[in-house]
């Protein structure tokens, strides 16, 4: 193991300079609070949420933070985003103007509100930088408590790195494991479940983890003692406190205006999770909010006046100039000097980001202006017009909203005119340029998205047959992968020991060790937060749900911080988890939901992929781990004993994303579905064709992406006929599936009929073989569902059944 060289020849002097600096940094942090305050009143910014009163401690965090250590914090961190040299006092300011340019404002461009931060993992191309030579930061998201599963997983991945031998590139993520996952939070969202569920998850899985709570006493206007037992989080986690031949977690206490033992208790936090990879918890009490919760309200309105008059005494800023002075650091007039520099610098800096900020929308405005000019001169509409510009002149901050409603109310004027065609380029230019500042980056825009991987076909020997279960095809390509891929990873409930609960992972821990096959606790949310944090550190990890209900205990890490990760950073870092679970036409409410509409709706910026049987999931799986974006995988839960091909090509063979196949041809009807379902309508059909109806049908394999070479409408031109067909309730998945189709494709052009949707009832599926029937579309239901369509188009020949 490496480790860190210490210095013991640190004179007074050299002390001196680094308290001073310290210091200095944490004025400016404090102006950046209030002068920030300040623009949100006076209009400049929508909101503000701000890291004053937390200044001293974090600068003591932050003389621990080695280069390739990982933060995963909250939006009141910046003074630790300064002191590591990540945030200028410019930077601070881009960000809560909302700067839509990278190089102003490089922790979202804009995208999120100031207080959010995040380093670039990336290089321009999408490949990862070395991150062992830079200090890291994992993009902040504002759910509170949100930010804790995937710190699991970034600690996680120091272990996975020191004890799992033969990591490619494992050179550019760790240094023998030596990193560690720093956490913050405020003490009023440890009351949150996440908040628990991760802190035992680390004492059980002992990782370099070291969690800092900044206690205030309040969450917004609500004190302690409405959020906390015993009104300490330190106290009731002491049953977490490691003792000889236990597992757990060190617990360290520390008041957050003493810097001198702030800097000794961080020091002694990284040594133990550093060289030991033991969590610890620091809880920094004793701290103040000056300003209150954000600039949307004033404290006063819910502290007494000792608690102001304490907080007063006890800012960390006041306490640490006393102490300075006390042991002949600085005097008063010298640290009155620092303070009116830092007033000086925050403010010339502020300037500057505004300039820089409202600058080119100035030019962008004159430039509309120009134009409206000349069109006014020869418009029937001239004096409206010229009341529309005036209007728009007299805007000394203009947003480019207010730039484009001018534009397009002036087009409304003079849309038989010959100004028309020039305003209406200009404005088709300036809101495609304007909108990729706002929308892009969803999903990869690099050469490793889903869409860079070509289609391999599975392979078979010439007298294969159909006789082997699928669960065993999964098996089999899982050992493939983990021998292609020495940095893939699965986690989960029964992932281990027993091979899943399927046993598509049979034998797999056996052969490939704990570490790499591992059985975890019952904690869905962070299970996903593992996988999130240790594929932002270079794993490929596969996050595994027992069952697809299960996914509602996750769905808001995977929404809110999965999802838009490399959209809040402008893809300037990544995570490509794959997240496998099962789903569909078991029996009873909790293991057959299919809740598809919610889940799509929920994921936008992950793929989701739903096969029909085991050789397209391994497929999926295969085509995944060679691009960057991460996904989700539903195996179909009745799938794993049905009998299917042997493949020659584990590994290997890929299923196309975003393409679907036709399992059928047909003339009269497209039917569309996806997963189990289509076991069901593929026998649904051929009684069709025994009464003389000719379906055809499509198995969507992936609903996000959706079609992109757009064969459902291809279909349709032939049948001029569409029933989706889906176990979500109804306008569930169906809904989106319509949209596509009807909207997106324009299939509307070519319908004869009405198109229909068959869904599940509104109802979780009923216990017991008749729950199921009832509940769920059955083949009859699809038989007289397509039979009644026909029985529309021609009653003569498909006379009603009922």
């Amino acid at each position: 193991m490496i480790k860190e060289k210490i210095n013991t020849t640190l004179t007074f002097e050299d002390f001196k300079t680094e308290v001073l600096s310290d210091y200095k940094l944490a004025t400016i942090s404090r102006e950046c609070s209030l002068l920030g305050r300040k623009e949100v009143l006076t209009g400049k910014a929508k909101f503000g949420i701000f890291g004053d009163g937390k200044e001293v401690p974090q600068l003591a965090m932050a003389k621990a933070f080695k280069n390739g250590d990982f933060r995963s914090g909250y939006y009141r961190d910046q003074t630790f985003m300064m002191a590591i040299g990540e945030l200028t006092i410019q930077q601070f300011f881009a960000g809560l103007y909302g700067h839509t340019d990278i190089e102003q404002e490089p922790m979202s461009a804009g995208r999120q509100m100031g207080g959010h931060f995040a380093t670039h993992s990336l290089n321009e191309d999408g490949s990862w930088k070395n991150l062992t030579k830079q200090k890291n930061s994992s993009a902040d998201i504002s759910p509170t408590a949100a930010q804790m599963p995937r710190l699991l997983g970034l600690a996680q991945a120091s272990k996975i790195y020191r004890q799992v031998s033969g990591i490619t590139n494992a050179a550019n993520f760790s240094v023998d494991g030596n990193e560690i996952a720093w956490g913050t939070i405020g003490n009023a969202s440890t009351s949150e479940g996440l908040f628990f569920e991760t802190i035992n998850a680390a004492g059980v899985l002992q990782v370099p983890m070291v969690m800092s709570v900044w206690d205030d006493e309040y969450g917004i206007s609500v004190h302690a003692r409405h959020q906390t037992t015993k009104e300490s989080i330190s106290e009731i986690l002491k049953g977490y406190q490691r003792e000889n031949n236990t597992n757990g977690f060190e617990i360290l206490k520390v008041k957050g205006w003493d810097y001198a033992d702030l800097v000794a208790t961080y020091e002694k936090a990284a040594t133990i999770a550093r060289e030991k990879h033991i969590p610890v918890l620091i809880h920094v009490n004793e701290l103040t909010q000056p300003q209150g919760h954000s600039s949307s309200g004033s404290h006063e309105r819910y502290k007494d006046s000792n608690r102001l008059a304490w907080e007063k005494d006890f800012d960390c800023l006041r306490q640490m100039k006393l102490w300075m002075i006390a042991i002949n650091i600085a005097s008063s007039e010298e640290i009155e000097a620092i303070d009116l520099q830092a007033k000086k610098d925050v403010f010339e800096a502020k300037k500057a980001a505004w300039n820089a900020f409202i600058e080119p929308i100035v030019e962008e405005q004159k430039e509309l202006v120009s134009l409206l000019q000349k069109i006014a001169e020869t418009s029937k509409n001239k004096e409206r017009i010229l009341k529309l510009i005036a209007d728009l002149n007299s805007i000394k901050s203009p947003l480019k909203k207010e730039i484009l409603v001018t534009a397009r109310k002036v087009l409304r004027l003079i849309m038989n005119e010959t100004g028309k065609e020039e305003l209406s380029l200009w404005i088709t230019s300036y809101t495609n340029k304007t909108q990729e500042k706002f929308s892009s980056n969803l999903f990869s825009e690099t050469d490793l998205n889903v869409f860079s991987v070509e289609k391999v076909l599975p392979e078979y020997s010439e007298n294969a047959k159909e006789d082997t279960d699928g669960r065993m095809i999964l098996r089999d390509n899982f050992d493939a992968i983990f021998t292609k891929y020495p940095e893939t990873l699965i986690f989960g409930e029964d992932a281990g020991n027993i091979g899943d609960v399927n046993q598509g992972l049979e034998g797999m821990q056996e052969k490939y060790g704990e570490l790499r096959v591992a059985d975890v606790g019952i904690r869905e949310a962070t299970i996903i937060g593992q996988g999130i944090g240790m594929a932002l550190r270079g794993l490929r990890p596969i996050a595994e749900i027992q069952y697809l209900d299960y996914l509602l205990y996750a769905i808001q890490i995977m929404s809110d911080d999965l999802a838009t990760l490399r959209y809040r950073t402008v893809g300037k870092q990544k995570a490509p988890l794959i997240i496998r679970t099962r789903g569909h036409r078991l029996e009873g409410i909790w293991h057959s939901g299919s809740p598809m509409g919610m889940i799509i709706n929920a994921v936008r910026g992950i793929h989701v992929l739903v096969p029909r049987n085991m050789t397209q999931a391994a497929g999926f799986y295969n085509s995944l781990l060679e691009c960057d974006e991460p996904a989700l995988v539903i195996e179909c839960l009745n799938g794993y004993r049905l009998k299917e091909k042997m493949p020659l090509n584990y590994g290997e063979f890929k299923t196309p994303i975003g393409v679907v196949e036709t399992l059928k041809e047909g003339t009269d009807i497209t039917l569309v579905s996806y997963g189990s379902t289509l076991r069901l309508i593929q026998q649904a059909a051929k009684e069709l064709l025994e009464v003389g109806i000719d379906c055809e049908i499509i198995d969507l394999q992936s609903l996000l992406p959706f079609d992109v070479n757009q064969d459902v409408v291809k279909s349709i031109t032939k049948t001029n006929r569409l029933l989706v067909i889906d176990e979500d309730v109804p306008g569930g998945a169906s809904a989106y599936i319509l949209q596509q189709i009807i909207e997106q494709q324009d299939a509307y052009n070519y319908l004869d009929s009405k198109p229909q949707t068959l869904t599940a009832k509104a109802h979780r599926a009923a216990y017991g073989t008749d729950g199921d029937y009832f509940s769920k579309p059955s083949i009859e239901d699809i038989f007289e569902k397509v039979y009644g369509m026909m029985n529309e188009v021609n009653p003569v020949q498909y006379p009603s059944l009922y």
